[in-house]
């Protein structure tokens, strides 16, 4: 499709700002839009026909949170549930309701799915080429700033290894990110592949009804029991006016996040050894927790897995589910066999064997013409592609609620609108000056990481190239720090953004 030619669209639009999915990430872009940018007109475009993102698309039994509602809420309408671990129909209930409630639900497009974005440096706007409806017409929007909001997961498919013997398999396959409605599990033995949250929350759920879940894993995984309500934020809700006790509940939560991620970090051996003494506690002393609950890698060097009131190790405890360590050598027809030579039957597999990563939601990305790979651009402060003028990029951390992050995201974005119009500028960007060395932009060893690494962005070793995963930081950086730290470019209409990057 070729982005400069607009008699291939059946309509014209331009607005100030587009933002690009209407999950979490692009509602709190849309709030803040409104708040510290009213005079801008705004659209969200969602490619599926709802909100809600990936609280939309996964219907699993037992979806649930893996950080804590208080944090993962939005700052600006807090989580009032009882749970702070809560299940997946009341956080998507809360979005949706959150959307409304501020009339952000009024600017969402649904069916509106961008394949193309190519900046125009002589009108000083993006040009956006999208797909609308079942029919896919196509479309073309502009717009002065584009904010990115659609995570980094494949919506169209999750990650399946290649077996050995699927075809002989005479039960059913089921992935998580495809739950089919009509999947009826009473009484029957299952099988979950996998050791990451999907495995961990679906295997407790399923073992309520189904004659026994067997959670087959090749390695384990760091697994943390931690009360499905918060005490603590209770105490204070009680005795303080509400919002007050959120807030605090809210900064509480923070606090402890970034205090067990730096022990962990700083003292793996004390942490592995916290974390396991909590599994034993669990499963008692003969359970053999340094095959089935003991990884080889350090704390956080994955993310660590959340289980409520313990419902994985009670599942386990009661007799209605187990966990097999080894590989798989091959499907049979009434199971599988492993690579120990046992047998393990079943009538349905569910393979929660993770997600595959997609940036930007797939669109093809163009400067003035000339294509954007991003896995050839630099991240900067965690949300902007180097050389690339006024596009944002939602990215939530890895070690703490994705929902801090994009919030803080979404208000720098406001800042540089601001800043820009104050000046008269068109387009602000970041620019390398090529001195800062190269590390990972996720420091994870996750599979779904490992399998999309070369989809990423790279990142620095220093600021502001860096993102530390530290939100306290990321507060002092881009809230109150200067938006014109020498990195940040800024340009009239008419300037060719090669320039910028020429005089860098």
């Amino acid at each position: 499709m070729d982005p400069a030619s607009p008699g291939r669209a059946d309509s014209a639009d331009h607005l100030d700002v587009l933002v690009i999915g209407a999950g979490i990430s692009g509602i709190a872009a849309g709030y803040h839009l409104q708040r510290l940018c009213p005079g801008k007109s705004y659209a969200i475009l969602e490619a599926r026909d709802a909100t809600g993102g990936t609280w939309d698309l996964f219907r699993y039994p037992g979806l649930r949170s893996d950080s804590d509602l208080y944090t993962f809420g939005f700052s600006f309408r807090p989580w009032t549930g009882e749970r702070s671990i809560a299940d997946g129909a009341s956080i998507l209930s809360y979005l949706r309701e959150t959307a409304a409630a501020y009339g952000i639900d009024r600017k969402i497009r649904f069916g509106h799915r961008v394949v193309a974005a190519n900046w125009d440096s002589a009108a000083a706007r993006w040009v956006l080429d999208l797909e609308v409806g079942p029919e896919r017409r196509i479309q073309r929007l502009t717009c002065g700033f584009l904010s990115v909001c659609a995570g980094y997961y494949d919506y169209e498919s999750g990650y399946l290894p290649n077996w050995p013997g699927t075809d002989r398999f005479r039960g059913r396959f089921v992935h998580p990110q495809a739950w089919p409605d009509d999947l009826d599990y009473a009484g029957k033995r299952v099988v979950v592949i996998g050791s990451g949250a999907t495995a961990m929350t679906l295997v407790p759920a399923m073992a309520g009804q189904a004659a026994h879940v067997t959670m087959l894993q090749r390695s384990p995984t760091y697994v943390v029991a931690l009360p499905a309500r918060d005490r603590a934020a209770e105490w204070l809700r009680a005795r303080l006016p509400e919002r007050l006790a959120l807030r605090l509940a809210r900064w509480k939560n923070v606090a402890l996040s970034i205090l067990f991620y730096q022990y962990a970090r700083r003292k793996p051996e004390a942490m592995t050894a916290r974390i396991l003494g909590g599994i034993r506690h669990q499963l008692g002393p003969d359970y053999d927790v340094a095959t089935h609950f003991t990884p080889t890698y350090k704390p956080w060097d994955q993310r660590l897995c959340l289980v409520p009131d313990g419902d994985l190790f009670r599942a386990i405890r009661g007799g209605r589910a187990s966990v097999e360590t080894n590989a798989i050598e091959t499907f049979t027809e009434a199971g599988l066999r492993l690579a120990s030579g046992r047998n393990i039957p079943a009538d349905i597999v569910v393979t929660a064997t993770g997600l595959k990563l997609k940036m930007l939601g797939g669109l093809a990305l163009s400067v003035d013409g000339a294509p954007v790979d991003p896995q050839r651009t630099w991240l900067y402060k965690g949300m902007m592609l180097s050389d690339v003028p006024n596009l944002a990029v939602a990215i939530g951390y890895t070690n703490a609620s994705w929902t801090l992050k994009c919030e803080l995201t979404a208000q720098y974005v406001c800042r540089l609108i601001r800043r820009m119009d104050a000046r008269g500028d068109a387009w602000c960007m970041a620019c390398r000056d090529g001195s800062e060395g190269e590390a990972p932009t996720i420091d994870f060893t996750s599979g779904y990481i490992e399998r999309g690494r070369h989809l990423l962005p790279k990142q620095g070793t220093r600021r502001p190239w860096r993102l530390y995963q530290n939100y306290v930081l990321d507060v002092l950086t881009l809230r109150y720090g200067r938006v014109a730290d020498g990195a940040m470019t800024f340009g009239r209409a008419g300037t060719p953004a090669a320039d910028a990057r020429r005089a860098a």
